[in-house]
């Protein structure tokens, strides 16, 4: 974006009365309308967050310059939170999981599972994609999960993926992957610690529900 359009989006923010408070104070209608955008009135952030220009423009109704401007802040406000958001160490449960995969994963369009290595003192040794599309027993196969655990000498992991829906109560096809990873890993003498599951603003740990 040109100075020159930022001018212009200064000058037409007096419609909307600037502030002097801090964004984080404003509305979502507010924070849209610096773009020249007018929301529908129900209106949320996270089922927008990763569309591209083009979808962006029919569910908010506006024109291709407003939709690059809006997919430009969000991809910018996920690679801002991904690049701060370190694992504890160790990590202390489903939360840590949670704040560090959530600034990837909860703005998907489709389910990405990831695996989290972890040493005998539960420090993150690597990390990795192992599917992405839906879920099921049959995409996530244990050889793809365990084998990066073996080769780097891994003693537990913890996996994780996102429900586009927002809602993360798992279904029947997570329950049964996380069985059969359960016992592979028992197999294997690699502990299955976790599974979580990202959902907009919340999340369901396997291990703190006690299914585990």
């Amino acid at each position: 974006m040109t100075f020159a359009l930022l001018g212009r989006h200064r000058c037409s923010m007096s419609n909307t009365q600037v502030k002097n408070s801090k964004l984080a104070d404003w509305s979502n209608q507010e924070l849209l309308n610096a773009f020249q955008v007018e929301p529908p009135s129900c209106f949320e952030p996270w089922r927008v967050a990763g569309m591209e220009p083009l979808e962006l423009q029919q569910q908010l109704g506006c024109g291709s310059q407003a939709s690059f401007q809006v997919a430009a802040a969000f991809e910018l406000g996920r690679r801002a939170a991904s690049a701060n958001q370190q694992l504890g160490e160790p990590v202390r449960g489903g939360e840590d999981v949670y704040h560090y995969l959530a600034p990837r994963l909860a703005h998907l369009r489709c389910e990405c599972f990831y695996v989290l290595y972890l040493d005998t003192k539960g420090r993150l040794v690597h990390e990795q994609e192992v599917s992405r599309g839906t879920l099921s027993s049959s995409l996530v196969h244990p050889r793809e999960v365990f084998a990066p655990a073996l080769l780097r000498r891994a003693a537990a992991i913890v996996v994780a993926h996102n429900h586009p829906s927002g809602d993360p109560d798992p279904s029947a096809d997570d329950r049964t992957t996380t069985r059969r990873l359960q016992r592979a890993g028992r197999l294997l003498g690699i502990e299955l610690l976790d599974h979580v599951v990202v959902g907009a603003g919340r999340f369901t740990s396997f291990l703190e529900q006690g299914w585990l």
